[in-house]
């Protein structure tokens, strides 16, 4: 996606974009996520300008694209002990709490926004600027519409082996692609010419676990994360959330799989529900029972019913720059060419506004 969001800010500019991909369609984080628009986890400053900024140019990109399904269907984290009650009234203090359009909500508030959850818990916090788009039909759509412009030319297949001076690389099958401008965006992909060109890379890999389940009968009309999630984004850190860490420990594979409960339903009715955070390698080659059970249990208990048939379950891998003060790692390797990867798990995010501030510092 990020390749991508690249090719539409070069292609609005008025520039013809070759497009080089190693795989004949997307298949990595881009794909595996849950194509949510998240602006209400966002640490303050560069971050949350950055998702702010991504969330406005997804929306206009729905506009022009309606094959991305961009909805703005904002978002409930389920508050279901007083202890995250507790973080959510902290949220609420934050200056920037209107901003990210925070709200928080009693059971029966909860309940009406979405009507299929209708489980056990407190309230819950709204955010009304968070967003989805489906991840497995974006670049596709995305691809389609470059393409009309007739400045586009997708090439699938072709990995890039070599960086030819200034403005040109050779793909793995000997071919070479001349232009003014050379954008590496290489996902998790991190070995072979990426170390060549950028040796001590601040950059991480991080591996997740997620899963699909048949139609749900009804409309899951937010996106929808439990409590463990104010552990997991840096916009609730501070008091009330020490208090919590320490109150109420999660559950021992929770704990052990860095867990958190998000929750989204796709066009077609299923749900996509995660994840899982593993940070040391060598990641495991196969999928682990645990996390899945857990996961099902907590959604199964804010919906109050069971679960729809479970589907699919799949790994994916992304990669996440260890500079805590950056969004993403963009870095000039030679004249006229750019290395930009990293930005973990705000990639489907952030990736709009991403490629924007890239083209700027261009001067495309």
């Amino acid at each position: 996606m990020l390749g991508t969001m690249h090719a539409w800010q070069a292609v609005q500019r008025g520039h013809e974009v070759v497009h080089l991909e190693r795989e004949s369609e997307a298949r990595g984080a881009s794909v595996r996520n849950f194509g949510l628009v998240w602006v209400s986890g966002r640490a303050a400053g560069e971050e949350l300008a950055v998702a702010q900024r991504a969330r406005d140019l997804w929306a206009g990109i729905g506009e022009k694209v309606p094959g991305l399904y961009f909805r703005p269907n904002g978002s409930l984290t389920m508050i279901r002990t007083e202890a995250e009650l507790a973080v959510a009234e902290q949220a609420l203090t934050l200056p920037d709490a209107e901003e990210r359009g925070y709200r928080l909500l009693d059971a029966a508030e909860a309940r009406a926004k979405n009507p299929a959850l209708r489980g056990k818990y407190l309230g819950a916090l709204w955010c009304s600027r968070d967003g989805a788009v489906e991840p497995r039909l974006a670049q596709p759509a995305l691809r389609a519409a470059l393409e009309a412009s007739g400045r586009y030319t997708f090439v699938p297949g072709r990995e890039i082996r070599e960086v030819i001076g200034e403005n040109a690389v050779r793909d793995d099958h000997g071919q070479v692609h001349q232009g003014d401008l050379v954008i590496l965006c290489t996902g998790a992909w991190l070995g072979g010419l990426v170390r060549e060109l950028a040796p001590e890379l601040p950059v991480r890999r991080v591996r997740l676990q997620m899963m699909q389940t048949d139609p749900l009968d009804e409309p899951l009309t937010t996106s929808v994360a439990d409590g463990d999630s104010f552990r997991y984004y840096p916009a609730f850190a501070g008091a009330a959330l020490d208090e919590l860490r320490a109150a109420q420990p999660q559950p021992p594979v929770a704990a052990e799989h860095k867990m958190q409960l998000l929750m989204v339903q796709r066009q077609d009715g299923s749900l996509t529900i995660g994840d899982t955070h593993e940070y040391d390698q060598p990641f495991g080659f196969d999928v682990v029972e645990e996390p899945y059970e857990h996961l099902s249990e907590v959604a199964e208990e804010l919906l109050g019913r069971p679960l729809p048939r479970i589907r699919r379950r799949w790994a994916g891998v992304y990669a996440q720059t260890v500079d805590t003060t950056r969004v993403v790692h963009r870095e000039q390797v030679r004249d006229g060419v750019w290395l930009v990867t990293g930005p973990g798990g705000r990639g489907m995010t952030c990736s709009p506004a991403i490629a924007e501030t890239t083209a700027q510092i261009c001067n495309l």
